[in-house]
């Protein structure tokens, strides 16, 4: 007799095959354009009609890394996001557990008012922050430049935290502390593993919004503090294709690092926490 797949098989199949067609579609979208900046950075002499380039050389690119320039601003860069994205979770952690946990009369115009600097016109902000920063002595400062990244980094770790305690239990600490632990074991055996997983996407969110600051670097750097962005903006207006794709290539290379970092490390913790329920 033979054997017929049913109708049901037949259309979860072919749901697999459009999801699977519909993955290679997006990273190949995601993939094509990293891909002419790399034919770019390793290529010299690469003109239109050629396909693909003639000569290939790792030169430029050494040559760029060894640039203090670049070294200064990619470091810079570095150093201020993590900076920021640290500064901003364990300033946005009391109010993400508050409104997260809580309900309590005006909370919806609290919330309003802290998502405030995501719709205030960045220009405006910068301008009025940069008088002040002058008169304070942080303009052209490293200290004033992360300030200044606080400002739009806050809504977004302040929101994703809000998330994570939306779903938190408090009773579990409460549990322990019935048990008899003091409040600092509570907080690290019981709320961080809890919570972890949330502020590291938080944190992952505050540091590409500040890595991708170009406005406000420069208006509150004043051109003292040289980071990737504005580095890569002034490297544009020279039109230099190959030294533009190597600069663009280290812009877009510790953002997909920490996405990828961050994203292995949910993924296992996802894993522990299904284990943990069977």
């Amino acid at each position: 007799m033979r054997y017929e797949p049913r109708a049901s098989t037949r259309r979860l199949s072919r749901a697999g095959i459009g999801r699977a067609l519909f993955r290679v579609l997006l990273y190949a979208l995601l993939v094509l354009p990293l891909g002419g900046l790399v034919l770019y950075a390793l290529s010299t002499r690469w003109f239109y009609p050629q396909v693909l380039p003639n000569t290939w050389t790792l030169e430029p690119l050494q040559r760029q890394l060894a640039n203090p320039v670049t070294r200064d601003a990619l470091g810079v860069s570095i150093e201020i996001a993590l900076l920021v994205s640290t500064l901003s979770v364990l300033i946005s952690y009391p109010a993400a557990r508050a409104l997260g946990t809580r309900t309590f009369r005006g909370k919806g115009l609290v919330t309003l008012l802290l998502f405030l600097p995501t719709v205030v016109p960045p220009v405006a902000m910068g301008m009025g922050l940069n008088i002040l920063f002058l008169r304070v002595g942080l303009a052209g400062t490293l200290p004033g430049v992360m300030l200044v990244h606080l400002i739009p980094v806050l809504p977004y770790t302040l929101f994703g935290l809000i998330g994570v305690f939306a779903r938190y239990d408090p009773n579990y600490e409460y549990q322990a502390l019935v048990l008899g632990a003091g409040h600092a074991r509570i907080f690290l055996n019981v709320t961080v593993p809890l919570v972890l997983p949330g502020v590291a996407v938080a944190a992952l969110f505050g540091f590409l919004v500040s890595w991708s600051q170009y406005l406000l670097t420069l208006l509150i750097g004043g051109g003292q503090i040289i980071t990737l962005p504005l580095l890569l903006f002034a490297t544009v207006a020279g039109g230099n294709p190959t030294t533009i794709a190597i600069l663009s290539l280290l812009f877009v290379a510790p953002p997909i690092i920490v996405i990828a970092l961050t994203a292995r490390y949910l993924t296992a913790a996802e894993i522990d926490e299904r284990r943990g329920q069977y």
